[in-house]
Order: structure tokens, then sequence, then C-alpha cells
């Protein structure tokens, strides 16, 4: 069964002939590929372009190896374009094999690559996608190379709905599927929980890591292993490199230090590996910055850095949680709120955390994750952070409890884990 991709190929097409280069990052092996030359390129020909007008090169394939040298690039669209009207369709992915370690070094000139997809550009018959999987060559550089003419489009793993279009079973059992090993769209094909281990596992340190290694020339590969499984063990936690250094020094016995393990971190979300969720004072409208927590762009790999160990539920839905945010297109915080109350006769200042701060445009949510609610107490205890809040914003308590959603007298609505992750609606019901 094929898996509809339709946000993503709509932000494709509503940027259709825009003049600018499109490109499309995301993390390895999560659908750049089927979304751009799959989706992509069937929507061009139902739409009446000619195939012969859609140039596809994978660069990642060691048969075009030698258009990895941007000036032999060049002249090879050069040469399938030619003179003819356009528009032509190039679609490149995995760019960043057109980039040498040594561009890398010089921090004076940009890339070649730039100045390819620049010249490209520049012709009126031409429109340009690319795909990469690193943000730091792509979505930072290219925006900046571009001077405005670079158009991001941030695809991420299958959610939870994209993924039960294609899973043979209920919403439980597919649940229980996704939350152990992830929505990288392979691990569908698989049929057995050993491939599906020993894949994500291989993928884990073969690619994603050894990637990591070799583009940021790291010494100490070892640490860098030692750090994901720290990151990968504290989900949902508040931490920062002074806190993991603690770590690795008690426990490890490992010399590596703050700058380091800061500087690695940054490594690790340019793999689009990780993500920030950076502290919001909500009240006082300011980022507080450290400690920060940080969530995993796929379940799966969280899951395989441990060995498959530790799978606690209550993390991995509040990461599948805040995973989904991010793929609706919200920024994504984590909330802190102050409230003065009446303790033993003393006017005493209380923080609470609130697990997510979705913001896209002028639209905001407060959201709680809570696997259950078994009792008037624990309901309480959810519920008190988002009390404490006094804007008019809409207050979320999602629950992995079946239930339907409801009202509460506050405005506080509950709504249970399916209805929330399978209607992507489900916020403005």
């Amino acid at each position: 069964m094929r898996i509809k991709r339709d946000k993503y190929l709509n932000d494709l097409i509503i940027r259709q002939g825009n003049g600018m280069v499109k490109v499309v990052t995301g993390i390895r092996r999560c659908g750049k590929t089927y979304l751009l030359f799959e989706l992509f390129v069937r929507h061009l020909l139902e739409q009446g372009v000619d195939e012969s007008h859609i140039i596809r090169l994978a660069l990642d394939d060691e048969k075009n190896e030698a258009y990895r040298n941007p000036h032999a690039l060049y002249m090879h669209l050069l040469d399938r374009i030619g003179d003819d009207a356009g528009p032509y369709y190039i679609l490149l992915d995995e760019v960043q094999y057109a980039i040498s370690a040594r561009e890398l070094r010089n921090r004076d000139a940009p890339p070649a690559l730039y100045g390819v997809l620049n010249g490209l550009m520049r012709r009126s018959n031409v429109d340009v996608y690319v795909t990469g999987s690193n943000s730091k060559l792509l979505s930072t550089n290219v925006m900046t190379e571009f001077r405005g003419r670079g158009d991001e489009v941030r695809i991420h793993p299958l959610t939870f709905s994209e993924f039960m279009q294609a899973y043979e079973g209920d919403r439980y059992e597919g649940w229980s599927e996704y939350v152990m090993y992830g929505g990288l769209p392979l691990t569908l094909s698989m049929r057995t929980d050993e491939q599906k281990a020993s894949y994500l596992g291989r993928l884990l340190s073969e690619v994603y890591l050894s990637d990591v290694v070799e583009r940021n020339h790291l010494t100490k590969s070892q640490e860098l292993d030692d750090l994901v499984d720290v990151l990968a063990s504290s989900v949902g936690s508040l931490t920062n490199p002074s806190n993991i250094e603690a770590t690795f020094k008690s426990v490890l016995h490992s010399s590596l230090d703050a700058d380091t393990i800061k500087r690695y971190i940054g490594h690790l979300e340019e793999a689009f590996l990780l993500n920030e969720a950076v502290r919001y004072d909500v009240k006082g409208r300011r980022y507080i910055g450290t400690p920060k927590k940080y969530y995993f762009e796929d379940v799966g790999l969280r899951n395989a850095c441990l060995g498959f160990r530790q799978i606690e539920e209550t993390h991995l839905m509040e990461n599948v949680i805040y995973n989904e945010l991010r793929a609706r297109g919200f920024s994504v915080d984590v909330g802190e709120v102050e409230k003065r109350a009446k303790i033993n006769g003393h006017d005493e200042r209380q923080r609470f955390e609130v697990d997510f701060v979705a913001n896209l445009g002028y639209r905001r949510y407060y959201v709680q994750s809570a696997l259950h609610l078994g009792t008037p107490e624990k309901t309480k205890q959810e519920k008190r952070p988002l009390l404490a809040i006094d804007d008019s914003f809409k207050k979320i308590v999602v629950v992995k409890d079946v239930v339907k959603p409801h009202m509460d007298d506050f405005g506080i609505l509950t709504m249970g884990l399916f209805d929330f992750l399978l209607d992507p609606e489900s916020l403005d019901r």
C-alpha cells in the first residue's frame, strides 16, 4: 500500500515555479526520495509535464559518483536542459554528497554546489528541488547563500496516522508497534521484530552516527555513542551539557567536557537525529535557556540506542506527541508557569511545568501528556500547570486512556491519544 504524504506533497505543489530552490530536509531514510521522486513526479506527470522535462539524479547512488563534482553536475544538467522551452524540473537527491570536506573547512567561501544551484535558478525554464540530510549544509547555509531564494520543506518520519495507512492491524496493535520501532517507512515492510531491531540498530551506527563522525571529523566516536545513549535515557527530562559532563565523569569515567558535549549535541541536531525543546516562561513571555529537553526524531531510533531496553511508555508517548506537533508545523517549547499560593499561612511561589507550548502563527496550544488519569489526584496533578495559566489559548490534556473528548468547567480539554494522533485537526475540535 502506498502511504499518502499529502501535507508534504502539497508543500511542494504550492511552491511550484516560485523562483526559489526548494530544499527538502530531514533525517536519512524518512521518505524524502519517495516524496520527490515518486509522489511529486507522479503529480507532475498528471499535470501533463513531459517526462523528458523531469530530471532526477540521486547523488548518494554510486553510479552517479561523477556528478558529485559540482562542475560536472552543472555541465550534465545544462546538457539535459538544452535550449528547449521549459519548464524543466530538476530533482537532486542528497546533495550534501556534492559538498567536499575541504569546502566545509573553508569558512571564507561557500561550497561550489551553491553556485551551481544559483546558476540554475537564473534560467527562466528551470524549477529546482533538492533533498539533503544535514541542516547545517542545507536549511541554514542555503537560506543564507541564496539571500531569500531558498525555500525549505522539512519532512519527518511517518506520523502515527501515516503509519496506520499501511499497518495491518488495529490501532492498539499499531501503537505497540509504533512506540517500539518508530516511523521510518522501511520498517513497515519487515515481518519480524528481529528484522526491525537489527535494521534500526545498523541504521543508527552505520549510517547516522557514521555520517556525524565523518562529516565533522570527530576523533571520539565512542564518546558520541555514549552521549546518544545518555540522551536516549533522559528523553522527557531537563538536562544540560554540565549535567551530562557530570554523568560522563561519575558513571562512564570519561573526561568529555561540557563544551565538547554541547558541540556533539549540535552535530546530532544538524543530522536531524535530535530536536531540542527550550523552556519558555509563559507569564514572563521569555525564553529561559538551559536546561532543555531533547527528543528523538524517531522513537524507534531512540529505542535502538538502548538495545530496545528502557521502553517506558510515558516518556515515549511524550516524544511521539512532541514529534506529532512538529510534523504539523508547530514550534514546540517546554512551558514554565509561576503561581502564588497560600501554604501554611505563607505566600509562596510555585513553579509548574507544561509539557508543550505549541506555536504556529497566531495559534498557540498548551498540551499535557498523561499516560493515565486513573485517580482524581492524578487528574488534578496533570491539570494544575494548565490552571496556573491565565490567558485564553486552548489548554489540552492528551491521555492514553480511552475517553471521549470533553471540556471541564475551567475550559481544559481532555482527549484520547488516538483522537489526537489520527485526526490532523484534533487540536481545533
